[in-house]
């Protein structure tokens, strides 16, 4: 999962935007054995080789139409200890060296507060239960998975996220936060465009 193209919302994305100049953030969970079968060890090996379930893909900083990138060039790098607070999680430290370049940059915060926010809103959000503890292939519906996530987690509505899949398979739920992120946050464009009819299969860790 070494780029986040599926971030992009109709408004387009914009590169070289203003730092912290954004309307909300996206917290992209990636359901690792869903990214795996639609060929994600091509792209990540280490999350593959690992039986993981939810982690983070991105944080995004969002518009409410479209989505700002790489904004800024020459912003500092992640140092050591900023990156070794990532670990549990994303899946490698590559990822999150290519989220700070590609979304971090665009947050106003320094690399160390980014992370640490990162990990402070995953922390915020609670895995459903029956997925949590899954060890056999599921079948869901979109609607379902979203109404399992509103049950599990107080103040989050199902026009607040949705469910990304490829081909069938479950390769992402994305929630919105405000950009404080202490609430969650409604966000219409990214609710059309995810996944709704038919069913969705979870591949189980």
């Amino acid at each position: 999962m070494s780029a986040s193209t599926a971030t992009a919302q109709s408004g387009g994305e914009r590169k070289g935007a203003r730092p912290g100049q954004f309307d909300f953030y996206v917290l992209a969970l990636s359901w690792s054995p869903g990214f795996c079968a639609l060929g994600g060890a091509e792209k990540n090996r280490k999350q593959c080789d690992s039986e993981l379930g939810f982690v983070v893909h991105g944080l995004w900083p969002q518009y409410t139409s479209g989505y700002p990138s790489e904004c800024a060039t020459s912003a500092t790098q992640p140092s050591h200890a900023a990156l070794a607070a990532t670990a549990g999680v994303y899946p490698d430290l590559g990822l999150a060296r290519y989220e700070w370049r590609k979304h971090g940059t665009c947050s106003g915060l320094s690399p160390t507060d980014y992370f640490a926010a990162v990990r402070r809103v995953r922390e915020a959000v609670v895995i459903p239960p029956a997925i949590a503890t899954m060890n056999q292939d599921a079948t869901w519906t979109p609607i379902d998975l979203e109404r399992a996530f509103v049950a599990a987690n107080r103040g989050l509505r199902t026009d607040m996220m949705s469910v990304s899949c490829r081909r069938g398979v479950l390769s992402e739920i994305r929630i919105c936060f405000t950009r404080d992120l202490r609430g969650f946050q409604t966000c219409p464009e990214l609710d059309r465009r995810g996944c709704r009819g038919g069913s969705v299969k979870l591949p189980a860790p």
